[in-house]
């Protein structure tokens, strides 16, 4: 049938059910159709008003696949509901939004999203109204323009910064080696999957900052805790190099192993599996 949209212009291609499926970045997203052409002119409006489902790529499960950030993906589509974005406190992320943003020819939300010279919510008006009381009082006697400047920049190797918080990081892994009939040659050590960190939000955000990787569990407030961050390389010596620069220092560890898997055939390999978490603390 042939559907008339919003600009005048003529569709013969609404041949889309009502709920939609969408594959981004290997994220899924399940919406309405009346969403993604929400928005006149923009990308999704044309690939979902002006073209037949079968132009569009598709993913394994038919789902409509698109090469783009999946996580951030959810601030574009709460968008193209409600006309408004609310982002979370302490959010790194607004540049790459805002990429996301003008690849979906949505220019409004792009507008937005572009740095201003001066805005009324600054992270040194954060600190003043919710902060801790020692940082509070100094980042209202240092002015908002210097707080956000300094909180955004990376801490100088070996030197503290006075916005850095006490306080303790526990970095974990869990990692399996093999052992074979000879143990000295045989044995393959440490091979990690993943880094965890546990601890508090915004202090693991100002340790790790753009290699934390937050998807198991986003949009936390900065005062909560978390055990579910992971840092997106694998190798223990750079995150304890990381912690060392910014002042951290080892006060324990601990670690455990079991054998996952043991033949009874005395020529094959055991595979044991371990588990190891180093607690640094900050005074």
């Amino acid at each position: 049938f042939i559907l008339s949209q919003p600009d005048g212009s003529i569709n013969q291609h609404s041949s889309f059910s009502d709920i939609i499926e969408l594959n981004v970045g290997g994220q899924v997203y399940v919406t309405r159709h009346a969403t993604l052409v929400s928005v006149p002119n923009s990308l999704l409006w044309t690939m979902f008003a002006q073209k037949s489902p079968t132009e569009l790529p598709k993913d394994s499960k038919g789902r409509y696949f698109f090469d783009r950030d999946g996580f951030l993906f959810r601030y574009i589509l709460d968008y193209l509901r409600e006309r408004d974005i609310v982002l979370p406190d302490f959010f790194k992320e607004r540049g790459r939004l805002q990429k996301e943003a003008e690849f979906f020819q949505l220019h409004e939300l792009a507008q937005r999203l572009r740095p201003a010279a001066s805005k009324d919510n600054s992270l040194g008006d954060e600190l003043c109204a919710h902060g801790d009381p020692e940082e509070a009082s100094l980042a209202c006697a240092l002015g908002s323009s210097s707080i956000t400047t300094t909180a955004v920049s990376s801490p100088t190797p070996s030197l503290r910064s006075p916005f850095q918080k006490h306080g303790y990081i526990t970095i974990g892994y869990r990692g399996s080696y093999t052992i074979g009939r000879d143990i000295q040659t045989d044995a393959k050590f440490r091979r990690v999957a993943r880094i965890t960190v546990c601890g508090k939000t915004s202090l693991a955000k100002e340790v790790f900052g753009e290699t934390l990787n937050e998807s198991r569990d986003p949009d936390k407030p900065p005062e909560r805790y978390t055990s579910r961050y992971y840092l997106k390389y694998n190798f223990l010596e750079q995150a304890f190099d990381r912690l060392a620069e910014v002042g951290f220092r080892m006060v324990a560890c601990s670690s455990t192993g079991t054998c996952a898997y043991a033949s009874s055939d005395p020529n094959e390999d055991k595979i044991w599996t371990s588990y190891t978490e180093y607690v640094f603390s900050r005074d």
